[in-house]
């Protein structure tokens, strides 16, 4: 039994599970290609304040995308999840993708990396030819390291276009620069409050328009989008709209079993592959559904992921762009790291009875593999809070 603090107040007693899912290691999937934004690992002996670059701990962060590779996950590096403009700088995203890349080649495990325009200085607005520079200079890094390219979305261009027609210059360049089709990321203000009316326009309907125009002029170079607005309705309509050959990545956080699984053939059998930071911590039951997806059963793969919801959503819940901190709380927990330590100072950056609901919903899945190491450094983040035994 272990005491957990409530939102509300006040102290309840929870009995966690005895054991964990038993959940093996695969191979690669046959129906959707699925990617884990995955999470960077602090260096908790790095003497650092808020504002420094980051300290890495490269051994630990490399030792958990050879996990997700493990069950046949794609990684997605650099991206939000790995605190990307929230502690990780470019100069630290740069050698994450390098490092992370190399990883991926020794064991031939499927990565794609986050292109954007960070090294631009904060606050300051940027032109269109300092924007697509940057841009340029991570796409390279990208492209060199054998990774496929996740153009993200751009905070500067964001601040700094005047309408449609930037996006469509800035982007139209890039795909045609581009050696290989990559993914194009849309990221909403859920997420990250500076992307507010990217695409030139707040409202959403027109922002799609613009969007799918500029996928349209470059279909050959556009693998897939990914679409984090967390709206099933708003990516279904879109990916009805795709050219014939451009995919669907969800990455939406709240109804991701519905739209990986999909339409019933008879409405047209479309559906949406994956690149999803709740992934990170539900790697390996995440990679167990789809295998059972890859059988054809639907069913059986929402039996496995639908129960999973309530824990993303509490994850991602508002604001929403601290949902790394109970992703990095359940890897540690679950021993892919020997702290709850963040690039940042980022651990601070929910509350406790949220971290403990977080681990409440996580063992319930039995997503701990060895649930009385989770128990016994739930209980240690406990004593230091105050909390009683």
């Amino acid at each position: 039994m272990i005491r957990l603090p409530q939102a509300g107040g006040g102290v309840r007693e929870y009995h966690p599970r005895a054991e964990p899912l038993a959940l093996a290691a695969g191979g690669p999937f046959t129906s959707r290609t699925v990617f884990s934004a995955a999470h960077v690992v602090a260096d908790p002996y790095a003497d650092t304040t808020p504002d420094a670059p980051a300290a890495v701990d490269w051994d630990a962060t490399l030792a958990f995308r050879r996990h997700l590779w493990s069950h046949g996950l794609g990684v997605a590096e650099a991206m939000d999840t790995a605190q990307r403009g929230m502690g990780l700088d470019w100069a630290g995203a740069a050698e994450l993708i390098r490092r992370s890349a190399a990883e991926a080649k020794a064991v031939g495990g499927t990565i794609a990396c986050g292109v954007g325009t960070d090294q631009l200085t904060a606050g300051s607005r940027a032109d269109l030819t300092e924007i697509r520079a940057a841009y340029e200079e991570q796409l390279a890094v990208v492209e060199e390291s054998g990774a496929q390219a996740i153009l993200m979305a751009s905070r500067a261009l964001a601040a700094g276009a005047k309408g449609p027609e930037d996006y469509a210059e800035i982007y139209g360049h890039l795909l045609r620069q581009a050696s290989e089709p990559v993914i194009l990321h849309w990221l909403g203000p859920m997420f990250d409050p500076a992307l507010a009316g990217y695409w030139g326009s707040a409202d959403l309907d027109t922002a799609t328009d613009t969007f799918l125009d500029v996928i349209k002029a470059h279909p050959d170079k556009v693998d897939g989008i990914k679409v984090s607005l967390l709206d099933a309705g708003r990516e279904v309509a879109l990916r009805r709209r795709l050219p014939e050959g451009v995919r669907c990545y969800t990455g939406d956080d709240f109804h991701y079993p519905e739209l990986i699984a999909g339409e019933e053939p008879a409405a047209g059998g479309r559906f949406s592959h994956a690149l999803l930071g709740i992934f990170d911590p539900l790697g390996p039951l995440a990679a167990e559904a789809v295998r059972v997806l890859d059988t054809g059963d639907r069913d059986g793969f929402r039996t496995l992921l639908d129960p999973t919801v309530e824990l993303s959503r509490h994850l991602f819940q508002a604001p929403t762009r601290f949902y790394k901190t109970g992703v990095v709380l359940l890897a540690w927990l679950a021993g892919h790291q020997d702290h709850f330590t963040m690039v940042g100072g980022l651990q601070s950056a929910r509350s406790l009875p949220h971290l403990a609901r977080a681990y409440e919903l996580a063992d319930g899945l039995g997503l701990f593999p060895d649930p009385a190491l989770a128990e016994s450094r739930m209980r240690s983040l406990l004593t230091v809070y105050g909390v009683p035994r």
